[in-house]
């Protein structure tokens, strides 16, 4: 799966829900991990509320013996050593994106250097399909193949393990998909849901499953220093999937990605160069961003034995050759993306008011391999669940989905499987293959699922800032602190702050049709980016913003800024809170507040004193609602975090 390369098309002010966080207060044992309060407030937010659970995010522990959690993994490696011994060959079968070509070039690189003799093997995208496929099984036996290992696939692939059941082929699978209720045969089986309940290895992706087995076969074969280009492939191929960043994901992309850059793998280092990233640090975000796409590129356009070769050869002139050919896939993979966006983005105007609730849009030449990024892109803009749908030939389509948070993707299809010739997914994203005088149909249906959806959520795209940063408090100590809590990832997002009643103190448009700001409080500048804007020709002169902090590199110079989520018009010194059947006027007042209700009474917050937070002059000030209100305003007039 793709992290989406670069930003949706920014949605209108008008097109935007804006939900606040919830007060929340701060317990002072957690002040000693030494974060200012936003960021603490952050971390409560999303549910470290204590000092314990706090340090694990920050330094989590070691792994535990993978032996104890997957049982099959002795037999893997008994039967992965023998070949080792013997220099069998033996087939590796990945799948086509960045974590199944990686977790290919990993056992490849390592069986290679413990004496088997590795061979890729990866389907074509366009010719096979996806995973391991009888006709496969068939030509790796004919070539003398006795052992196979799938990775990133296998578990879903009955017809083709059956086949190599039969031809005395064996075989270990390590997958992260869903387990069939009738498993298909297998020497043995590595896989997150085999291990125990709140095991930390639940979370692996493919190429996590390949890092367990090269691990363990290496400690079996006192091999130790042959792991430290596994681990820099693990690194690339967890974040490029978006596994969740938690349990050993997290410990070992802490331990890896500090080492990634110095990467004694030629080709990370060409891929390095070609991206233009030798200089800074080789964050989560560098990779998931500049050196992900690169690789998924080829999988999508290309053959993916250019990526293991890539990610295997010793030679440095040959890694800076394949680089180059990953680097004009990729500028071919945006150029498709862009002509694609631009055309499916017209399409959708051109229904103005009569937008469909599920953006369900089909070009016959647009290519399969990139309308998931794009569909991905129109989420983003739109706030919609979305489909491109392009030919496949013989009068059917194929499809990829993409949803907002809060549509099942693999719900939906599910319940219009009647209509569909095949279909998978997870809930935010999925593919479908339909015949083409069924797609009305179709259509017609997931409007239906999309109608109910919008009428608990709303049409608007939401707009969920999870900290108020002042802009005054946007500087290299809070960046600094900002890192100790990567990396950033699924599960565990890059923070959305927001920064209330910001004068625009400029703006220009860019080419590519971003826009630029500057924006101010007070004697504080800060520049900020909305990419792909479309919000109309000129900004009202007080806005709120919601954003994600970045670090820009320009010409040898560094640049935190701001990159805009959400934008509309500053509710100033006064903003209206809704709750239930009640309504509240608040207003500053100094550094306090007033709250007024629809009677015309009055609350006074004031400052207490103590920590900068708010104390209500009322008798009835300790009032839990009271103080609720208080908190609940102070937050939105931009006086508390």
């Amino acid at each position: 799966m793709d992290p989406v390369p670069n930003p949706a098309v920014s949605p209108e002010a008008s097109e935007q829900h804006w939900q606040l966080p919830p007060p929340v207060a701060i317990a002072e044992p957690l002040r000693a991990f030494g974060l200012c309060d936003p960021l603490l407030a952050l971390l409560i937010r999303r549910g470290f509320t204590s000092p314990e659970a706090i340090a694990v995010l920050l330094d989590p522990p070691p792994a535990p013996a993978p032996a104890d959690h997957f049982p099959d993994l002795a037999a893997a490696v008994e039967r992965l050593q023998r070949a080792c011994q013997n220099a069998e060959a033996v087939a590796i079968c990945g799948d086509y994106d960045a974590d199944g070509m990686t977790s290919t070039a990993l056992l490849v690189g390592l069986l290679r250097r413990l004496g088997a003799r590795p061979v890729a093997a990866i389907p074509s995208r366009q010719d096979d399909g996806y995973g391991l496929n009888p006709a496969m099984v068939e030509r790796l036996a004919g070539e003398g193949i006795s052992l196979l290992v799938t990775v990133d696939n296998g578990i879903a692939a009955r017809e083709a393990l059956e086949r190599a059941q039969e031809l005395d082929l064996a075989v270990v699978v390590t997958d992260h998909h869903t387990i069939p209720e009738q498993r298909p045969p297998y020497l043995a089986l590595l896989h997150p849901a085999c291990t125990p309940e709140g095991s930390p290895y639940r979370g692996l992706a493919g190429v996590g499953l390949a890092y367990v087995l090269a691990r363990a076969l290496a400690e079996a074969q006192g091999s130790d220093q042959d792991l430290a280009m596994a681990l820099d492939l693990f690194c690339i191929g967890t974040i490029a999937d978006m596994a969740p960043l938690e349990g050993v994901n997290r410990r070992w992309l802490i331990d890896g990605l500090p080492r990634l850059k110095a990467s004694p793998l030629p080709g990370l280092q060409a891929l390095q160069q070609l991206a233009g990233i030798e200089k800074g640090d080789l964050d989560a975000g560098a990779v998931g961003f500049q050196l992900a796409p690169r690789i998924n590129a080829v999988g999508r356009l290309g053959d993916p034995a250019l990526v293991v070769e890539l990610l295997t050869t010793d030679d440095r002139e040959r890694a800076l050759d394949l680089a180059r050919e990953c680097e004009a896939l990729n500028r071919q993979r945006r150029e498709l993306c862009e002509a694609i966006e631009a055309e499916a983005v017209a399409l959708v105007l051109a229904d103005g008011e009569q937008r469909s609730p599920f953006l369900l849009l089909a070009q016959n030449h647009w290519h399969h391999g990139v309308i998931g990024i794009v569909a991905a892109r129109l989420v983003e803009c739109f706030g919609l669940p979305v489909a491109l749908l392009a030919s496949e030939g013989n009068g059917r389509l194929r499809a990829s989905v993409r949803a907002p948070r809060g549509f099942a993707v693999d719900q939906a299809l599910t319940q219009c499987g009647a209509l569909l010739e095949r279909f998978g997914g997870h809930p935010a994203a999925g593919g479908f293959t339909v015949r083409a005088e069924r797609v009305a149909e179709l259509h017609e249906a997931l409007n239906g699922l999309a109608s109910q959806w919008l009428e608990q959520r709303g049409a608007a795209v939401l707009v969920e800032p999870e900290a108020l940063l002042p802009l005054e408090r946007i500087d290299r100590a809070l960046w600094q602190q900002l890192q100790r809590l990567e990396p950033f990832g699924s599960g565990h997002p890059a923070p959305v702050f927001w920064s209330a009643d910001c004068r625009v103190v400029q703006q220009k448009e860019l080419r590519g049709g971003h826009l630029q700001l500057s924006l101010g409080q007070g004697e504080t500048r800060v520049r900020a980016i909305a990419w792909r804007w479309k919000g109309g020709d000129r900004l009202p002169p007080q806005v709120d913003v919601a954003y994600r902090l970045r670090l820009n590199r320009w010409q040898g110079e560094e640049r935190l800024q701001l990159e805009l989520v959400g934008l509309r018009p500053s509710g100033g010194d006064t903003v209206r809170l809704q709750r239930r059947d009640r309504t509240y006027w608040c207003s500053r007042q100094g550094e306090g507040l007033v709250i007024r209700n629809a009677a015309g009474e009055e609350l006074r917050g004031r400052p207490d004193g103590v920590g900068g937070g708010l104390q209500a002059d009322h008798p009835r000030g300790d009032h839990p609602y009271l103080q609720s209100l208080l908190q609940e305003a102070a937050l939105a007039l931009g006086l508390a975090a």
